[in-house]
């Protein structure tokens, strides 16, 4: 499998489960509008195009993690040149530095709740030269969850998304 592009990293983002867990907020706008209310009195008809339209303008400008992390590339204002790299070595060390920033939460029981930075380190350097997305994302020792993600541009599985950088 080739692939040829960049690394985006988005993130860290840091926040509350239920802002995290608000899956509707984390998704972009359906590409088909919904059908206009065939009368005044159809209050779900309205209620669904006014959502239909906070969706539309609050999805590419907010820095919530999308559900898909290739979605990231519709964030025009969430991708920048310092965190862009064609040298997937510099791109997982981005990521590494933030993971070792925003540790992730230690069960009581002294088990493992995460695997560890070695593991997560290889599959990365495995995946991020042929094209696939890295998402990292647990819940940090203050009980917020964490979101750091290096994706790959142009993307495999959304290759219509252009850079947001053009």
């Amino acid at each position: 499998m080739s692939w040829t592009g960049h690394f985006h990293g988005f993130g860290p983002w840091i926040g509350a489960t239920d802002s995290y867990h608000r899956e509707g907020d984390r998704r972009p706008a359906h590409p088909v509008p919904p059908t206009p209310p065939a009368s005044d009195d159809d209050i779900t008809a309205i209620r669904l195009i006014d959502r239909y339209r906070e969706v539309t303008a609050e999805f590419p400008v907010t820095n919530l993690p999308p559900m898909m992390s290739g979605h990231w590339l519709m964030k025009r204002g969430q991708a920048n040149r310092e965190r862009t790299w064609t040298d997937s070595t510099a791109a997982l060390d981005w990521m590494v530095k933030h993971f070792l920033d925003n540790r992730p939460m230690e069960r009581e029981d002294g088990r493992r709740a995460y695997v560890d930075l070695d593991t997560k380190r290889e599959y990365a350097r495995d995946v991020l030269p042929v094209g696939v997305d890295v998402s990292w994302v647990y819940y940090n020792r203050s009980g917020n969850i964490v979101s750091l993600n290096l994706v790959c541009c142009p993307n495999r599985h959304h290759p219509a998304l252009t850079c947001p950088l053009m």
